[in-house]
């Protein structure tokens, strides 16, 4: 039977080059997003690559509203296999001396709460087939803390903390949960184009990693299973 994988926050970069990457091994790919326009846009050019593609749209900071993409995936393509989870946010980082409360709510359910209720509605499928598999990816200020670097952050490293548990907990029983953590901006993701675009006023220099490069680690994770978390560029 065809497998599927769910692209939760599929842009133009990691979730753009994860999709592909799926899609090349036989998955089909579901991809949920925001924008409606830049999904279709992204299934057309899946499709044109001979890959079977379907887009869900969704605010994923809506917690309440994630069950909904969930059960148009499955009567779409029946079943979902491997959930990429990696929504982007162009959110500031900001000393942690500065971070309250009111702030970090407006992060918690896109980068804790979702994934959390992500995990509770598609984790029972994938232990009565016995496998299945969940990645998250964040930057790599979740893995290692540094002055100036919270705002969303903490709500990050809470995910870290439970995929991690839930690999534990889960890997015996045919499912993998792991976590990938990026050291540089994300080639062709609008963090990238935002920071190096004259446009914007930014036009920032800053160390980049091609999201080609980062699919092929979400592939050998899901594929070895032999670590719960990648770092790349590795230090």
């Amino acid at each position: 039977m065809d497998k599927t994988i769910a692209v939760f926050g599929a842009g133009t970069g990691l979730g753009s080059s994860v999709a592909r990457r799926f899609g090349r091994e036989g998955y089909r790919v579901a991809l949920v997003a925001r924008r409606r326009e830049a999904l279709d846009a992204l299934v057309e050019a899946l499709e044109a690559e001979g890959i079977e593609a379907a887009a869900f749209a969704a605010d994923l900071s809506r917690t309440e509203d994630i069950s909904a993409p969930v059960a148009a995936i499955r009567e779409r393509f029946g079943r979902i296999d491997v959930v990429q989870y990696a929504p982007l946010s162009l959110a500031p980082l900001v000393p942690a001396a500065e971070l309250d409360a009111a702030m970090l709510r407006d992060w918690v359910n896109l980068y804790f709460l979702t994934p959390v209720e992500l995990v509770h509605a598609v984790l029972p499928e994938m232990l009565e087939r016995g496998d299945g598999g969940i990645l998250v990816g964040f930057g790599y200020s979740v893995v290692a803390p540094s002055a100036g670097l919270s705002g969303p952050v903490p709500a990050m490293a809470a995910c870290r903390n439970y995929i991690h548990t839930l690999h534990d907990e889960v890997a015996d029983r045919g499912v993998y949960a792991g976590t990938l953590a990026v050291r540089a901006v994300i080639g062709h993701s609008e963090t990238h184009q935002a920071l190096t675009s004259s446009d914007t006023g930014l036009a920032v220099t800053l160390p980049s990693v091609d999201p080609d490069e980062l699919a092929d680690l979400v592939w050998e994770l899901l594929l070895t299973r032999n670590r719960t978390e990648a770092i790349h560029p590795a230090a």
